[in-house]
């Protein structure tokens, strides 16, 4: 499963198509090399969920909270060195939250994910972005 994003906009139609396509999912991970738009995919999620301020990445605090239609947690990884780090933020308490998770940089944290977590992968294909599932 496949989505095309070619202009700033369709961004945001498919945070909604994802989200419908796996409307009983709430943890997500976004795959891909830096500057693929991970975090932009992130905002449009958020803005999906209905959340009203300024999503930013939390390259820097690791985790944000939102507020929207439900509770949001966005986190970006990238900077942490193993798993301790991770457990040391208090992750796995974030997970038993309920709440949507859209974890950037995921790969210290898969190990600890439920088995119902969509993966996302994003790439540039020339032309434009390619966000793929390998979830069905």
């Amino acid at each position: 499963m496949f989505w095309k994003v070619e202009k700033l906009e369709d961004w945001n139609n498919v945070a909604v198509e994802i989200l419908k396509h796996f409307p009983e999912r709430k943890i997500f991970v976004l795959n891909g090399e830096m500057g693929v738009g991970k975090t932009t995919l992130v905002k449009s999620f958020c803005k999906a969920l209905g959340v009203t301020e300024e999503a930013v990445s939390p390259t820097f605090s690791l985790v944000n909270e939102y507020a929207g239609s439900q509770k949001i947690f966005h986190f970006d990884l990238y900077r942490l060195k193993n798993a301790e780090e991770l457990l040391d933020i208090g992750f796995e308490e974030y997970l038993a939250d309920g709440a949507f998770c859209f974890i950037e940089w995921p790969e210290l944290a898969e190990p600890f994910l439920p088995n119902d977590f969509v993966k996302l992968w994003l790439e540039w294909d020339g032309e434009g972005r390619i966000v793929r599932s390998e979830n069905q």
